[in-house]
């Protein structure tokens, strides 16, 4: 079964090892994650959420304000609906803290799981070189609220 909880600041190395071991980010898209690291200080200062399985964490999420900033599930653990309960828990974590939507700047290979949980697609976030070569999909989860 998978549990979600709030992460830990001693979480953030195996978070790192996490989004590093991504193959979404292989080829093209490696430059995105030069050097990038999640801090113990992002998370504490940000609602970030783990989803773990076994004792392991499978997945994570972060929301910064009204936007999600990070969500990525482990390679093995993808197509075992950790990605659905990451985003269910994003959307009611989103309603508690009394916001009405939540803005996704994707990673394109992810666009059509975002338009599957729900997602609306709003427009497209130009390149960002030289980290990010490439258009980036904009979407908008809205948040019901009841």
């Amino acid at each position: 079964m998978v549990e979600i909880v709030r992460a830990t600041p001693d979480q953030a190395a195996a978070l790192t090892a996490l989004v590093h071991a991504s193959s979404a980010y292989r080829g093209d898209y490696a430059t995105i994650l030069d050097g990038y690291e999640v801090t113990p200080a992002y998370v504490e200062a940000n609602p970030t959420f783990t989803a773990t399985h076994d004792g392991g964490v499978v997945g994570f999420y972060a929301l910064v304000e009204a936007e999600l900033d990070l969500l990525f599930v482990a390679d093995a653990a993808q197509g075992l609906g950790v990605g659905r309960r990451l985003v269910e828990h994003l959307r009611g974590e989103a309603r508690t803290r009394g916001l009405r939507a939540i803005r996704v700047v994707a990673h394109p290979p992810a666009l059509e799981f975002y338009l599957r949980m729900g997602a609306r697609r709003t427009g497209t976030v130009p390149p960002n070189p030289p980290k990010v070569r490439w258009e980036r999909p904009e979407l908008r989860f809205d948040v019901p609220t009841c």
